[in-house]
């Protein structure tokens, strides 16, 4: 298994990088379209446990667009062979002094294109 391939990292790159586009934009179309719509998809966020696309759909469409914007850090993208990858990242909200985010997100490539099938967000104080 090849991890790391330099062309396969920098789709997987790409990909996330309009995902976080699309999430501080709230760009609803994209971010529903970055996730592999199936009832298997899972995501857990700061506040809620999303099981299945439709949940995950339900609520991005209810989602507030206001208070989205944040900086990352240490964002890691690692691939698997041809076909998985895994990216983390920590963020900072302006309005979230003294907490820290994080993020992880397993990306699978499809005939469509690379999707999240699971993904993490919790946010805890910033130990520094």
């Amino acid at each position: 298994m090849v991890i790391d391939d330099p062309a396969v990292k920098a789709e997987v790159e790409a990909a996330f990088a309009r995902y976080e586009a699309a999430l501080v934009g709230n760009d609803v179309a994209t971010l529903e379209a970055l996730f592999h719509d199936d009832p298997r998809t899972i995501r857990y966020g700061a506040g809620e446990n999303l099981y299945g696309m439709d949940a995950i759909r339900a609520f991005r469409r209810a989602r507030a667009p206001q208070g989205l914007a944040r900086t990352l850090e240490r964002a890691v993208v690692t691939t698997y062979g041809p076909d998985l990858a895994v990216a983390m990242t920590l963020f900072r909200r302006e309005s979230a002094p003294g907490r820290i985010g994080r993020q992880s997100q397993t990306w699978v490539r499809f005939p469509d294109g690379w999707k999240v099938v699971a993904a993490h967000v919790s946010v805890i104080d910033d130990p520094e």
